[in-house]
């Protein structure tokens, strides 16, 4: 099985010509719907379904409280290393970009865990640059060792994996896997993926599908927003996501929607990507797949953030880093892009909390 068939077939969709179709009728129908079938979801993402936000909103804010309460799960990312063997044009760890490179000792590690416990955190996501000799299966699996030890759930955002490898993680505690498509456009892809084993397209587009079988117990993807038309990345990927559901019943598949930040290279986004798109895009997949989770990240402004929390959203990150060893050592190493939401744990703990939401900091326990 590969999704890769699908999206073969999605792209013969003359997007142009079904959203110029769309009419308002169209959008308040499909509004009063309670299962939407692949068109809908087209036509909440049209420019005309732009004229009915508050209603998606409202919609999509009784299908979150439905499906998952009104909680929300909290997690940091803690960054292993940032050592890197691609070159993609909008990355910092890209290896063409000249900085000192670095990778935590299973001390450092500790230390890191330390802080975040401190901090309240339980559910953490490892992330590395993509270099297999950097962060092998080998290196994750002794930093287990040390993670078991403070966290109750541990995910990672490395380079994509072979399923026996997965299979070895997921024996180690690892119940997560976090992998971006970054664009699903084929050609724009091998574009911004200069070289390197990045460059492989279908490989990557797999990577869900094996962890998926290798037993993770969540998945998570998505498209980095502004690397091409995002109705379409969105369209992309919340099909990607409704495959993955059905295929594998028992992972949860969760989506988040990062947009492009200011990083080490000089690479300027050819598409913008507005709040009001962004919104839009979140509240079109909430309704399409009512049972997937989204994620928010600090990549995002406060003001935003607080707006998006009944919108959909049922994972936060917060008091992020994106820099090697940055929470025991902040501001010495090259983070991997610029975060906009800086508050504290407990800030947005209590920011939860006025808004009448729980703050979820376990909901699952690595054996």
């Amino acid at each position: 099985m590969s999704f890769y068939n699908n999206y073969k077939e999605l792209t013969q969709i003359s997007f142009e010509k079904e959203f110029s179709k769309v009419t308002n009728k169209d959008v308040e129908q499909v509004l009063e719907k309670e299962s939407l079938t692949t068109r809908d979801y087209l036509c909440l993402l049209s420019p005309s379904a732009e004229n009915y936000l508050e209603e998606m909103a409202q919609k999509a804010h009784y299908k979150t409280v439905q499906h998952f309460g009104k909680t929300m799960q909290l997690f940091l990312p803690l960054y292993l290393s940032d050592y890197c063997v691609n070159t993609c044009k909008y990355c910092s760890f890209s290896i063409d970009n000249v900085f000192p490179r670095r990778i935590l000792t299973l001390e450092e590690i500790e230390k890191e865990a330390k802080v975040i416990a401190n901090m309240g955190i339980e559910h953490i996501i490892l992330l590395t640059g993509e270099s297999k000799k950097h962060s092998s299966v080998e290196y994750l699996k002794e930093s287990m060792t040390v993670l078991k030890k403070y966290f109750s759930s541990v995910g990672i955002e490395i380079q994509p994996m072979n399923t026996d490898e997965y299979e070895e993680l997921v024996a180690s505690g690892i119940d997560g896997v976090t992998v971006y498509q970054e664009v699903y456009n084929e050609e724009t892809y091998k574009d911004i993926h200069v070289k390197g084993p990045k460059r492989n397209y279908q490989y990557r587009l797999d990577t869900p599908e094996r962890a998926c079988k290798a037993g993770m117990r969540n998945v998570n993807i998505g498209a980095l927003l502004g690397l091409d038309d995002w109705r379409k990345e969105s369209f992309f990927t919340g099909m990607h996501a409704q495959y993955l559901q059905h295929a594998y019943l028992e992972t949860d598949i969760g989506v988040s929607f990062p947009r492009i930040k200011p990083n080490a290279g000089e690479f300027q986004p050819a598409i913008e990507v507005t709040d009001r798109n962004l919104v839009q895009a979140m509240l079109a997949l909430r309704l399409f797949l009512p049972h997937t989770g989204i994620t928010i990240s600090t990549r995002e402004d406060p003001t935003l953030r607080e707006n998006l929390i009944p919108l959909g959203v049922t994972k936060m990150s917060a008091a992020s880093s994106t820099e090697v060893g940055g929470y025991s050592e902040p501001n010495e190493n090259q983070s991997q892009f610029e975060i906009s939401d800086e508050r504290s744990v407990q800030e947005i703990q209590q920011l939860l909390h006025s808004k009448g939401y729980q703050p979820v900091m376990k909901d699952w326990q690595v054996i």
